[in-house]
């Protein structure tokens, strides 16, 4: 049996769609039609999607109206600061430099970004 088959207008349903970001943009473009077919057919249907920032500009394009972006996540602080104790917990220190902070930590600090 389908999904869109299982949920019904009369009844309360909650999906939650992880890691939206991860999908082949085949299985994306699928999973995005589904969703708007099942919003069409049950209204009150509630929807949490999780996905990368990338994912997030097709999520408010495909589902217009239908969908709230907000950005959650770490503080660029609270991530430099758990890289910087894994990278000192490295065993093969010699394959990223001698000087972790002023390298792979501030490329990083520079991508970290919101979406919206």
């Amino acid at each position: 049996m389908k999904i869109q088959q299982l949920i019904t207008p009369s009844q309360p349903t909650f999906m939650v769609v992880d890691a939206l970001g991860e999908c082949t943009a085949v299985r994306g473009f699928r999973l995005f039609n589904l969703l708007k077919e099942i919003f069409e057919r049950s209204p009150g249907v509630r929807t949490f999607v999780t996905g990368r920032l990338h994912i997030c500009p097709e999520i408010e394009t495909s589902l217009a109206g239908r969908a709230t972006s907000i950005s959650l996540g770490s503080n660029g602080d609270d991530i430099i600061g758990f890289l910087g104790v894994r990278l000192s917990e490295d065993e093969t220190p010699d394959g990223i430099g001698s000087n972790p902070e002023g390298g792979v930590l501030e490329k990083i600090s520079g991508s970290i970004g919101e979406c919206g």
